[in-house]
């Protein structure tokens, strides 16, 4: 008896000492749905299709529509899931529907420490310069002006990490999560969750730091909610010995306007999106910029890709545009 008291205290010591990861279950139906005035010959739609990982359990995905037909496809570049459906004829309307169970679990990394490892081979790749996220002249700059007397890929990620917080504010006019252009948020200063995690990438990769973005969808804090606004972006650095840790600067200075706070009264959520991020989201793909699809798109590359995109007659529609691409996301809470 003695001995089973001393096991249980010791689990019970254990669990409190790791804490207990907060969680969120729920169910997601996204739909699209769209008349046409004239007829087009053929529609394709490209929506991300959601995967389990270690913070996300996905369950009972199931597609419907009136569709001719559709496909999973894993993009290669960055192993993400997407959903491409197709109609051909002349067509007076599309209808498609994914819905999916889901649990999250709170995203976080404890007592953060810098090894001072190498970084792996296969992380280098979160190092490189690209059209939407580069690493030279002004970003290099500001990297340099922001990491100045760091040392080591921690250090140097809370420095950008802290500059970014400093440095920008959310945009309420801007639309949907924004463009997702590093250099035009370092000129202007702000932005939406998009922008301001490209430039936190941007400057990292500038740094030395291997980051990359998160795009993903928010889920309800309600029994039922309409979450159709509630497709986010958030950032990741990895840290040799640790692995990927989550940042997010961006909710940060959502918050910071939402509650009219300043930066010290901000201190709690400023610690706290630096190494976890709430159980309120599910990733849908991480990397995800310059993307061409399979079968491809007729449009140019994605600057990312979060939004369900469709091209009519090879026309690409807005889809930050309602009157042009309307969409619907509707989350219940299960549990």
């Amino acid at each position: 008896m003695r001995i089973r008291i001393a096991i249980l205290l010791v689990a019970l010591f254990m669990i409190g000492s790791m804490g207990l990861a907060k969680e969120r279950g729920g169910s997601f139906s996204i739909k699209i749905e769209k008349e046409f005035k004239k007829a087009p010959k053929k529609v394709g739609l490209w929506i991300p299709y959601p995967g389990s990982d270690e913070f996300q359990e996905i369950k009972n995905v199931k597609v419907n529509g009136n569709t001719d037909s559709f496909s999973v496809y894993r993009e290669p570049k960055t192993k993400m899931l997407y959903l491409y459906s197709q109609w051909e004829g002349k067509l007076a309307s599309i209808e498609q529907e994914i819905s999916f169970d889901v649990k999250a679990r709170e995203r976080r990394v404890e007592k953060l420490r810098d090894r001072n490892l190498p970084v792996p081979h296969e992380i280098k790749k979160y190092l490189a310069s690209n059209r939407w996220i580069p690493t030279g002249g002004k970003i290099a700059k500001t990297a340099n002006q922001a990491t100045k007397g760091k040392k080591g890929i921690l250090a140097k990620s809370r420095a950008i990490y802290d500059w970014v917080v400093e440095n920008t504010c959310r945009d309420p006019k801007v639309i949907g999560c924004g463009l997702g252009s590093a250099l035009n948020t370092l000129e202007k200063r702000g932005g939406k969750c998009a922008d301001i995690s490209s430039l936190y990438v941007a400057l990292a990769r500038a740094a030395g730091v291997p980051a990359r973005e998160v795009f993903g969808l928010r889920l309800g804090k309600k029994k039922k909610q309409d979450m159709t606004k509630g497709f986010h972006c958030w950032a990741e650095f990895y840290l040799p010995g640790t692995g990927w840790v989550q940042v997010d600067p961006a909710d940060v200075r959502k918050l910071m306007l939402v509650k009219k706070l300043n930066l010290k009264q901000a201190k709690k959520y400023r610690e706290y999106y630096f190494g976890a991020v709430d159980p309120y989201r599910i990733a849908l793909a991480k990397d995800a910029r310059g993307i061409t699809f399979y079968p491809a798109q007729a449009g140019e590359a994605l600057s990312y890709f979060m939004y369900p995109y469709a091209e009519v007659d090879g026309k690409p529609l807005d889809y930050l545009n309602p009157s042009s691409f309307k969409y619907s996301v509707e989350y219940k809470k299960i549990n």
